[in-house]
């Protein structure tokens, strides 16, 4: 990701919280570029191996929450 003052530890805990509003607020405080590049990272968490289930169910309440917004 490019140079921002969002931390990626705490971006990514957000992100991946389950909770949808925290989920879109954290997503909203990136760049375009950015948000494209969290979207694909979210993809490849889902459908990629080397993921704990957790995680995958975590990236996928992510893009569930993120698709349904831009709707």
């Amino acid at each position: 990701m490019h140079e921002t003052s969002v931390k990626p530890e705490p971006l990514w805990e957000d992100l991946l919280s389950r909770q949808p509003e925290t989920i879109k607020a954290a997503f909203a405080s990136l760049d375009p570029s950015d948000q494209k590049a969290v979207l694909a990272h979210l993809q490849r968490m889902v459908g990629g191996s080397g993921w704990q289930i957790e995680q995958r169910l975590s990236a996928r309440a992510a893009l569930d929450v993120l698709l349904s917004q831009a709707e």
